[in-house]
């Protein structure tokens, strides 16, 4: 039986409430700290399913509640209503996940271990995770999951601190093709410790059980456990002590 639990924990952020979720190991000595940004459904069953097993393997992690406590999309056009404003301002997208980062280490919950800091993300929340890295956050690696690449200042990629993984899709229709490259220029431009892994066949959102649009967005069991591992091995790698 697992002892990993789910907490509600409630912050404001220019006096708007948000309400993230803290999944963690009840008694666990120090652990390694994660930031979670969601899918553009946001705090989701499906998002604490994900974050219950990344913290079994042993770490700390923080749901970022992007678009506030009562914003909670029901279906893809109020996901889109809620995601695209953030999207469109790169600056209010960081602000939120530098005000979830605040929480995640200043809650007195879970025990964190010093200095063991990352971020991961999902499609939106892909996005969400390097525009955090791009905002200097203190992190030691950003991982995106099938999410787009592209940012409005790409030289911001020179306040990245650490590692950089991206999981793609290489027949996602809805990352277009050419951000790939101008990505690539970007963190080579920037000297950052990058990676990208294109896997064939797959398309948008492979880890997400519920996709099921042929051709669009599919989950893809194999990609999806293929990706975790890429994730968890780095992950190993930079938080080794």
């Amino acid at each position: 039986m697992s002892n990993v639990t789910i907490e509600s924990l409630v912050y404001h952020v220019g006096g708007h409430a948000y309400e993230s979720r803290l999944v963690y190991t009840h008694g666990a000595l120090q652990q390694p700290a994660l930031v979670m940004a969601p899918n553009w459904m946001g705090i989701s069953e499906g998002a604490e399913r994900i974050a219950r097993a990344v913290a079994e393997k042993g770490y700390v992690v923080l749901i970022a509640d992007l678009y506030g406590q009562s914003v909670r999309p029901q279906n893809a056009e109020e996901a889109g209503a809620a995601m695209m404003p953030l999207k469109n301002d790169r600056a209010e997208l960081r602000k939120r996940m530098q005000a979830a980062l605040a929480q995640l280490l200043g809650q007195s919950k879970a025990v964190l271990a010093p200095g063991k800091l990352a971020a991961f993300g999902f499609c939106f929340g892909g996005c969400c995770a390097l525009e955090l890295a791009r905002d200097g956050a203190p992190l030691q690696a950003a991982v995106s999951f099938h999410g787009t690449l592209d940012t409005p200042n790409p030289a911001d990629a020179q306040n990245i601190k650490g590692s950089v993984l991206v999981l793609h899709g290489a027949a996602d229709p809805l990352v277009p093709k050419e951000q790939l490259p101008a990505f690539e220029a970007e963190m080579d431009a920037a000297g950052v410790d990058w990676q990208l892994l294109s896997y064939g066949g797959a398309v948008h959102s492979f880890t997400d059980p519920a996709a099921n649009v042929p051709g669009k967005m599919m989950y893809d069991a194999r990609t999806a456990k293929r990706a975790f591992a890429a994730m968890h091995d780095l992950l190993d790698e930079v938080f080794k002590a």
